[in-house]
């Protein structure tokens, strides 16, 4: 018998060379269009950290999709980290770097002071997004009580940087 999460990492498709040449993309768009599936990872990544963060801060892009279902699921507030100049008053930002390049990212300070955090991404890859957002949610001081990932990809080794994950899936 399957398990719905068994069936939700089945969905999750590789896609070679994307964005560009030797980057492995982890394509979640099946998984999501699963409600079943979907749930199953939503209830996965809240379940460590239940009754223990008051708002869910949610990186861009696909980070937002899985925040915005752990917001509702777990009846707290979302704060989204977005990329640069996607904002029309940020309050902070981090620059950051990528397997593939470097970025940055910014956040409204609408975070109450002292808030309890639970970050949430799509993949732990090299882990320059998770720090820089660690980073980013301790300048509007809040804390992050937990960091969660739908997927962690090892042979990059983002753990290292960014310490204790919770990560459904590791590839």
């Amino acid at each position: 018998m399957t398990t719905a999460l068994q069936r939700a990492e089945s969905l999750i498709r590789t896609i070679p060379d994307y964005p560009e040449q030797g980057v492995l993309f982890r394509d979640i768009t099946p998984l999501l269009a699963d409600a079943a599936a979907h749930r199953a990872v939503i209830d996965a990544m809240i379940a460590p950290f239940a009754g223990q963060f008051d708002v869910v801060a949610g990186i861009e892009a696909r980070g937002f999709l899985l925040a915005g279902a752990i917001a509702v699921a777990a009846d707290v507030g979302l704060v989204p980290i977005r990329k640069a100049g996607k904002l029309p008053r940020p309050a902070a930002s981090v620059d950051y770097a990528l397997e593939y390049g470097t970025a940055t990212i910014e956040a409204h300070d609408d975070m109450a002071s002292g808030a309890r955090v639970l970050l949430v991404d799509d993949v732990l890859a090299t882990g320059g997004t998770l720090v820089a957002a660690h980073s980013l949610v301790s300048q509007l001081g809040g804390s992050v009580v937990g960091t969660s990932v739908l997927m962690e990809l090892v042979a990059l080794g983002g753990r290292a940087a960014v310490g204790d994950v919770h990560a459904v899936f590791t590839a």
